[in-house]
């Protein structure tokens, strides 16, 4: 919902006309305003294992967690092509959160969808998990309240385990337990527990696999930081 602060007991002409002139979030493609300017890379030169990470408004702890496992890791612009990837000979590829609606970032979905070939493990989070959604035939949907704050229960089909999770989104990925409509090689991980909306995806053949919530959130909850170590042992199988 669009709103405007100003002050005075009721809004003027000036604030309402401003409000009325806000851009809705639908179509509206932020990834582009929030990414860094430039490339940049942290950790050792000679660490095992090469992240590149695309910024789409990343959080800081999410480089700060991939250091602590003893990464190098190489952040780069929203709109890096794949080939300017490949040329960075990373071990593996992670989709960072970011805000505004993923169906606007065309240009990122028609990157990753020539990434997703198998060739390298990839992990997302949040608008990187839509944007995958996204790449590989799915489709998003804008829902009714966002998910916000911390304490969301999040289970993971799999295990049947129950994950207290940090969200903070107004879009998800259209699907259920029989998995994403128009995205056959995604399975359906894990779901929401308030309202079933899809939280967790993961491609059926390939080292692929993205997640809603924010596995990096800090502080805590920290029940999902295994994520990190899942695609870190992704890498190591490769």
């Amino acid at each position: 919902m669009r709103g405007a602060v100003a002050a005075g007991e009721q809004p003027t002409d000036e604030v309402r006309a401003a409000l009325a002139a806000s851009p809705s979030m639908d179509g509206l493609d932020l990834a582009t305003h929030a990414t860094v300017a430039r490339q940049y890379s942290e950790g050792s030169p000679v660490a095992r294992r090469h992240i590149v990470a695309y910024d789409y408004g990343m959080k800081r702890n999410i480089v700060r967690l991939f250091l602590q496992h003893g990464c190098r890791v190489t952040v780069v612009p929203a709109e890096t092509s794949a080939a300017q990837v490949r040329d960075l000979k990373p071990d593996g590829l992670f989709l960072s959160n970011g805000p505004g609606d993923p169906a606007a970032v065309t240009y990122a979905i028609q990157t990753l969808r020539q990434l997703a070939d198998g060739t390298l493990p990839i992990f997302g989070i949040c608008l990187g998990h839509q944007l995958l959604g996204l790449a590989l035939g799915g489709e998003t949907v804008k829902l009714p309240y966002g998910h916000r704050g911390g304490n969301h229960p999040v289970r993971d089909l799999e295990t049947g385990q129950v994950l207290i999770t940090s969200q903070n989104h107004g879009f998800a990925v259209r699907g259920d337990t029989g998995g994403v409509p128009g995205a056959k090689a995604l399975q359906v991980t894990h779901l929401n527990l308030n309202d079933g909306t899809v939280e967790g995806v993961k491609h059926r053949e390939y080292p692929i696999f993205a997640v809603q919530y924010h596995p990096e959130a800090s502080p805590g909850p920290h029940d999902a930081q295994e994520h990190f170590r899942q695609f870190l042992q992704a890498l190591d199988t490769q």
